[in-house]
C-alpha cells in the first residue's frame, strides 16, 4: 500500500514538472502581460486625448492686450468728487497738486482705496505774467537749489506718489537745466515722470539720458467740459491705443469727466479688448 502511494505521488510530480517546463519554454506570464498591455495603451494614447499645456481660456488671457492709463489732474482744491472713486471699477491715477487744502487727504484716501497717486508739479508756462500760477511754481529763473527745495517739499506733501507729472510747464519743460535738476531727484527716488506735453518738450530726451521711467500723454480728454466731447475723446484714445499698443489719456478733477469715465470704461474694457492700468505700468 505504501509503495502504491509513493508511485502515485511520483507520477503527479512528474506531470506537474512537465507542464511547468512547458510553461517556462513558452514564456507565458499572464499577470505581467496585462500590465505591459496597459502601459502600451498609455503610450499609444492619441495626442488629442492629452490635455494642452495651457487651456484655451488661459491662453487667450495671456495674449498681449491693449493697455490704457487714465490720469486725472488737478486734485487738491476740494473733495467733492472723491465719492466717485468709491464706485470706480477700473484703475485711474490721481495727479495731485501739492500743498493745497485737501492735497494730503486726497493722497491718503485714494491710496486707501487702491488707486495710484502722482505729484502734479507746478512748472512755469509761457506767458506766465498773464496767468494765475500755483504757489511755489518752479520757474526757469530759479537756482538748482531752489528747484530742489520746492520739489522735495512737494513730494513730502504727497507721500504716496509713485511718480510726477507737470502742471502747465510749457516753458520749464523746454529748459534742459530745469528738467535735469528735477529728474536727478526723481531718479534717486525711483519715481517716474509723465509729460503732459503742453508744448515742445525736452523731457523724453532727458529721461532717456537718465535712464528713468517715462511716458507722455496721448490725448487730453476734457478740453471741452461737455460729456459728448469727453466720450468722443475716449474713443480717440482707444483708437490710438489699438494703433500703438497703449495710450495715456489725461482729464481733470471735474464731475462730468469722472461721470463719463465711470460710465464708459466698463464698456470699453469688455468690448474693445482694452485693459485699463495705472500710469506707472505704461512708463518705460
Amino acid at each position: 500500500m505504501k509503495n502504491k502511494i509513493i508511485t502515485v505521488l511520483s507520477i503527479i510530480i512528474i506531470i506537474q514538472s512537465f507542464f511547468l517546463i512547458k510553461l517556462l519554454k513558452t514564456g507565458i506570464k499572464p499577470k505581467p502581460l496585462k500590465q505591459e498591455a496597459s502601459q502600451a495603451q498609455k503610450q499609444t494614447r492619441p495626442a488629442e486625448e492629452t490635455p494642452d499645456e495651457t487651456p484655451p481660456e488661459k491662453a487667450r488671457d495671456q495674449e498681449k492686450r491693449i493697455k490704457i492709463a487714465i490720469i486725472i489732474d488737478d486734485w487738491g482744491y476740494n473733495i467733492k468728487n472723491l465719492d466717485i472713486l468709491q464706485t470706480m471699477r477700473y484703475p485711474i491715477t490721481l495727479s495731485i497738486l501739492p500743498n493745497l487744502a485737501y492735497s494730503r487727504r486726497i493722497d491718503q484716501e485714494a491710496h486707501d482705496l487702491g488707486f495710484e497717486t502722482m505729484l502734479h508739479l507746478p512748472l512755469e508756462p509761457h506767458k506766465s505774467k498773464n496767468m494765475a500760477l500755483e504757489k511755489n511754481t518752479i520757474m526757469t529763473t530759479m537756482t538748482d537749489k531752489e528747484i530742489i527745495s520746492i520739489l522735495k517739499n512737494a513730494l513730502e506733501n504727497i507721500p504716496h506718489a509713485k511718480g510726477v507729472s507737470n502742471h502747465q510747464g510749457s516753458k520749464a519743460t523746454g529748459d534742459q537745466r530745469v528738467i535735469k535738476t528735477i529728474f536727478k531727484i526723481l531718479k534717486e527716488k525711483d519715481l517716474f515722470f509723465v509729460d503732459s506735453l503742453t508744448s515742445k518738450s525736452v523731457c523724453a530726451k532727458v529721461a532717456s539720458e537718465f535712464n528713468m521711467k517715462f511716458a507722455a500723454r496721448s490725448v487730453f480728454l476734457d478740453n471741452q467740459l461737455n460729456e459728448k466731447y469727453i466720450e468722443n475723446q475716449m474713443w480717440i484714445l482707444v483708437k490710438k491705443a489699438k494703433s500703438s499698443g497703449n495710450a495715456i489719456g489725461i482729464g481733470h478733477d471735474r464731475r462730468p469727466t469722472l461721470e463719463v469715465l465711470s460710465r464708459i470704461m466698463p464698456s470699453i474694457a469688455e468690448n474693445e479688448g482694452v485693459e485699463f492700468v495705472f500710469a506707472s505700468e505704461l512708463t518705460r
